[in-house]
């Protein structure tokens, strides 16, 4: 596992190489950049100007590798403080327009009125068990599009129970971690 304090890289698009910093956080795990180099070549040909939700932010690594590569908005969702104050100025000091952080948890978030996005994020602390009931608020209240796409990272050892019409599209395996990319349908 990639350590959480310290700094990470954005390894594509125009903030290529940029770092970003990473607080000393229990629980924060950015998502390693070799799963991340996977997961954006395989969203490549659909990531110019999709509305993304980085669900679970943490660092927002993936949010702003989204961002770096085209995407037109990104939502973050972080309710630790720390995480979410650290996650603003790493937007503000790239200069990444397009993102803006919501301090909720994503339960909470959900909750709110839906606006459908095309690419969500859903990487939720491990300890927290969340994949399921967030998959289930995304799919039953309306925050997704017709063919929205959804990245779940979850532990190895764990397939997590996502709707029916999420179509397996690819999947993976790093270390302790199972990444997958669904289509929905």
């Amino acid at each position: 596992m990639t350590p959480a304090a310290g700094r990470i890289r954005i390894i594509g698009g125009h903030l290529r190489n940029s770092r970003l910093n990473v607080p000393d956080l229990p629980g924060l795990r950015p998502t390693p950049e070799r799963v991340r180099e996977t997961l954006f070549n395989w969203l490549a040909p659909t990531i110019a100007g999709v509305r993304a939700l980085d669900l679970c932010a943490g660092t927002g690594a993936l949010g702003i590798e989204a961002l770096s590569r085209g995407a037109g908005i990104v939502q973050f969702v972080e309710p630790d403080g720390a995480a979410a104050e650290s996650l603003r100025g790493n937007l503000a000091r790239l200069k990444a327009e397009g993102g803006a952080v919501s301090g909720l948890d994503a339960a909470r978030y959900l909750q709110g009125t839906p606006q459908p996005f095309g690419l969500v994020f859903l990487d939720p602390p491990f300890a927290l068990n969340l994949w399921t009931p967030l998959a289930q608020q995304l799919e039953l209240r309306g925050w997704l599009t017709a063919s929205a796409w959804i990245y779940v990272e979850s532990p190895r050892a764990m397939a997590p129970v996502v709707p029916a019409n999420w179509m397996p599209h690819r999947e993976g395996q790093a270390g302790e971690v199972r990444y997958a990319l669904y289509r929905r349908t």
